[in-house]
Parts: structure tokens; C-alpha cells; sequence
């Protein structure tokens, strides 16, 4: 078992809040528990949508909030104004890997196209051993229920190692998954990639 200290988790979701009331909830509950916890949170640096309701939870609780935004968006003013230590990056590309550098840890909550996107692909580093962070996703409602189903016959077909499904966790308590990430075992780099030099993708921790 791994004994990996959070120190801070980056946090994908939506910049809109969805249609029912519970992700909204989700997101406040998860915001509460980094908290809570003593974790930073590290998130996309907008003051909308999901977004925004988990860093105005982690703040309002006293919590650590890094936010990470292209500047293209915070001069589109949809930057939180409460975020103190807010980085502005020239790209979306710069942004990911900035708040990949930051976070021993990464969560989805719910949200579109860009939140898969970002917690797909820092997956995929850990597949391919240019990390060693765990990802999850915190399952608000249901939310995330169709997706682990189309994974889960990603394995069954053959297209997906059994291993490497167990690497994305997955739970709908905030508590839940932070003890999970916390105590998710470091995954052996592959043999396939033995000397392959990343330069600073990200270090393995």
C-alpha cells in the first residue's frame, strides 16, 4: 500500500453546473473535503460553473486554491476574483501541464468534453509511466455510471488491460476517493518504455 501524501489534488469539471442540484452539491462536498483534509486544491482558475463552487467551497473552508487559466480566458473575465494565487498561461497545452506539475493527484468531477479530455489524458501518462499520480473520478449522481460501463467493455473486448482499468479509481464520497488516491499502490513503469526520457513531463512520485 502506498503511503503517498496529498498535498495537492487538481481538480477537472465542468465551467457549467449542469441541470440538477447534486453536482453542484458534489462539487461543494469535494471543495470541502480537500479542505478539510489540509490538500490544495488546483483547478482551472474560472469563477463559473463547477469550477467555481468547488474553489469557492476549498476557500470558504480555509483551503489552499491554485488556479491555472490560458490567458486568453482571463481576458475574457472569467477569471475567480478570489483566487489569490491564480497562474495565467499562454495556452491550454501549458495550463495542463502546469497543473500537472503542481498536483500529486487528479479527480474529474462531472463536466463536458474538456473535463474528459484532461482527465484521459494524465491517465494515459500513467499508462505510459511518465507519472506515477493517481487519477479518479468522483461519481456525483451517477454522473460518470455510462462512462465506467464503456470502460469496463473496453476490458472485456480486449482493448484494455485489466491493470491499467484499476488505475482510474472511482467513488461518489469525496472522503472515499481521497483515502483511495492516498493509498493507491505506485503502478511499475512499463518495460516497453525502459529509458525513454520524458525530460519533465512530469516526475514520478
Amino acid at each position: 500500500m502506498s503511503d503517498r501524501r496529498l498535498r495537492r489534488v487538481a481538480v477537472f469539471c465542468g465551467s457549467h453546473s449542469g441541470n440538477a442540484p447534486e453536482f453542484g452539491d458534489g462539487a461543494r462536498r469535494f471543495g470541502c473535503a480537500l479542505a478539510r483534509r489540509g490538500i490544495g486544491l488546483v483547478y482551472g482558475g474560472g469563477r463559473v460553473g463547477l469550477m467555481g463552487l468547488v474553489a469557492d467551497a476549498a476557500l470558504a473552508a480555509g483551503g489552499e486554491v491554485v488556479g491555472v487559466i490560458p490567458r486568453f480566458l482571463f481576458e475574457r473575465e472569467v477569471a475567480h476574483p478570489e483566487v489569490a494565487d491564480l497562474r495565467v498561461v499562454a495556452s491550454m497545452h501549458e495550463r495542463k501541464a502546469t497543473m500537472a506539475e503542481l498536483s500529486d493527484a487528479f479527480v474529474a468531477l462531472p463536466g463536458g468534453i474538456g473535463t474528459l479530455e484532461e482527465i484521459f489524458e494524465v491517465w494515459t501518462w500513467t499508462l505510459l509511466g511518465l507519472h506515477a499520480k493517481p487519477c479518479g473520478l468522483l461519481d456525483v449522481a451517477g454522473y460518470f455510471d455510462a462512462l465506467i460501463a464503456y470502460l469496463d467493455h473496453t476490458v472485456a473486448t480486449g482493448f484494455v488491460a485489466p491493470a491499467q482499468r484499476a488505475l482510474l479509481h472511482v467513488d461518489a464520497d469525496p472522503d472515499a476517493l481521497l483515502d483511495r488516491l492516498a493509498a493507491a499502490p505506485v503502478p511499475p513503469r512499463p518495460k516497453w518504455t525502459a529509458g525513454y526520457d520524458e525530460n519533465a513531463v512530469d516526475e514520478r512520485s
